[in-house]
């Protein structure tokens, strides 16, 4: 079967790494993110054509193909229309270059070097005006934010961001150097996005680079280009200008020009989703509560209000209607990969090494504790009489006061699990076989799975008849039990957690941004 062409588009390795973590089914936001994405996955390879012979090659892009094509897996087609063990001048190549393969039918070829990207097209008009932005061509967008295009004259006065609001505008915006969180987590990371290291950010670190983002860069577009770069690998997707209106508004910071926001929500009305509210990373006002690595939605005495997990293990309250901070903190000593909340106000939760950690006591966590000492955890869910559990091998254990109750629902690991309080609870749990299975405690777990896809599950929540579902390529879909309806999401970033804090609404949270949505009446 003859791979598929992905062109590496207008000189920016960010468009390039966005095609194809879009390609391969993965999210990835750097050279390294994606290289380590794709590393010991089974896929098959990718053809990247060559643009017309007046593209440019940047070193970023072709330092990129290098370490895909180590991988030893992925196929790149990089030269101009030679067969294999043929020399330029049609002779036989005395050291032929599997790498150097055909260009598939339709591709460009002129033969005249090894090119690899497009040239930079012109971009459109204005960067700072939403409308535009919204409906241009991404490619074009992409490499002109990129590449330093003329942003609109005028900028917010001084009084303008960090929380204050006014209408006038008098020169370019300037990102301030915001320090992160309300305890000073996070922040500018202004470390290469070029150089490919192992999986994590773009020097190999483990953690996402910051400036992939446009962390720390002068946005001279009042914060759309910032916007843009979080956001980026969806946006490039073929869809709306409503729907790049909508994912334009989950990436927006507090700091942007303040009549963006209006502009977006005015172009956004025809998309399927609402946007309810969004806190970046370097907002104050309300703040940005994290990186975020566990959600959960309260119940009992935290019925009111989200609980937002950060990679450092803090955990902080917000008001699900507008994420402003509520009462109730707590900080662990660990990093924290889940988060359950009961209702008389005990957290359970999972650290890095699978063990239950706990904030407050009851009854069902010794027993819980005993179980996962011996045999690790991967993901955790509860209720006020029920603790569920899943583990690596695919088994999902049900915690309660008649004892305990296993099934094995999946091939490998569990990722996620949620579950609906009731006379029979629901049970939900997505794995990394790509699959999202249902299973009431007692009872044999459904033969058919819920839903099913290619990739990965990398999160679930649950709100009544309500589920929503966060996938590795960075789709989130919310689905309906009894029918098969989804309605889907691509924020960009990858997704970390969801949470459903009542129907029809998803709270999304990534490594740099927490926003709801809300379906629209259909």
């Amino acid at each position: 079967m003859r791979d598929p062409v992905v062109p590496l588009p207008a000189q920016s390795v960010r468009g390039a790494v966005w095609a194809l973590a879009n390609r391969f089914g993965v999210v990835a936001r750097s050279p390294g993110e994606l290289v380590g994405a794709l590393t010991g996955i089974g896929l098959t390879g990718v053809a990247v054509a060559p643009p017309p012979p007046d593209g440019g090659e940047p070193a970023e892009v072709t330092e990129l193909v290098r370490a895909l094509r180590d991988l030893g897996h992925i196929r790149l087609v990089t030269s101009l229309g030679r067969e294999p063990g043929v020399a330029r001048d049609g002779s036989p190549a005395s050291d032929p270059d599997p790498e150097r393969a055909p260009l598939p039918s339709g591709a460009a070829a002129d033969g005249s070097g090894d090119r690899l990207v497009e040239p930079v097209r012109a971009g459109p008009p204005d960067l700072g005006d939403p409308a535009v932005v919204c409906a241009a061509d991404p490619v074009a967008v992409t490499a002109a934010y990129e590449h330093g295009a003329d942003g609109p004259r005028g900028r917010p006065n001084e009084n303008h961001g960090r929380g204050r609001r006014t209408d006038t505008y008098d020169g370019p915006a300037k990102r301030p150097d915001a320090g992160g969180g309300p305890d000073g987590m996070g922040g500018p990371d202004r470390r290469s996005k070029g150089h490919v290291g192992p999986a994590g950010d773009a020097e190999g670190h483990g953690e996402p680079a910051g400036d992939a983002e446009g962390h720390g860069e002068p946005d001279e577009h009042g914060g759309l280009r910032a916007a843009w770069f979080r956001a980026g690998q969806s946006l490039i997707r073929e869809q709306s200008p409503a729907e790049r209106a909508l994912v334009l508004l989950t990436s927006l910071g507090d700091d942007a020009d303040p009549r963006l926001r209006p502009a977006l929500d005015a172009l956004a009305t025809a998309a399927p989703w609402r946007s309810d509210w969004t806190r970046v990373r370097g907002d104050v006002s309300p703040p940005w509560p994290g990186p975020v690595a566990a959600l959960a939605q309260g119940t009992g005495r935290w019925s009111r209000h989200l609980l937002v997990a950060d990679q450092r293990g803090a955990i902080r309250s917000v008001h699900p209607a507008d994420a402003t901070p509520a009462p109730g903190t707590a900080t662990m000593t660990v990093r924290i990969t889940a988060l359950a909340p009961l209702p008389d106000g005990t957290l359970l939760m999972l650290d890095e090494r699978g063990r239950l950690r706990t904030h407050g006591d009851t009854p069902l966590t010794d027993a819980v504790a005993a179980t996962l000492d011996a045999h690790p955890g991967t993901a955790l869910a509860a209720t006020a009489r029920l603790v569920l559990v899943g583990d690596r091998h695919g088994s999902l254990h049900a915690f309660g006061y008649d004892g305990m109750h296993q099934a094995a629902a999946h091939r490998g690991r569990v990722t996620a699990v949620a579950v609906s309080d009731g006379p029979a609870p629901l049970v939900c749990s997505g794995g990394a076989d790509g699959t999202v299975r249902t299973w009431t405690p007692g009872r044999r777990p459904e033969h058919t799975p819920f839903v099913e896809r290619g990739v990965p599950v990398t999160a679930l929540a649950v709100h009544g008849r309500t589920l929503a579902v966060a996938w590795a390529d960075g789709l989130v879909e919310l689905r309906r039990f009894g029918t098969e309806e989804a309605l889907p999401l691509r924020p960009g970033p990858p997704v970390r957690a969801v949470a459903v804090p009542e129907e029809g609404s998803i709270v999304v949270g990534t490594d740099d941004t927490l926003f709801r949505v809300t379906a629209r009446a259909p």
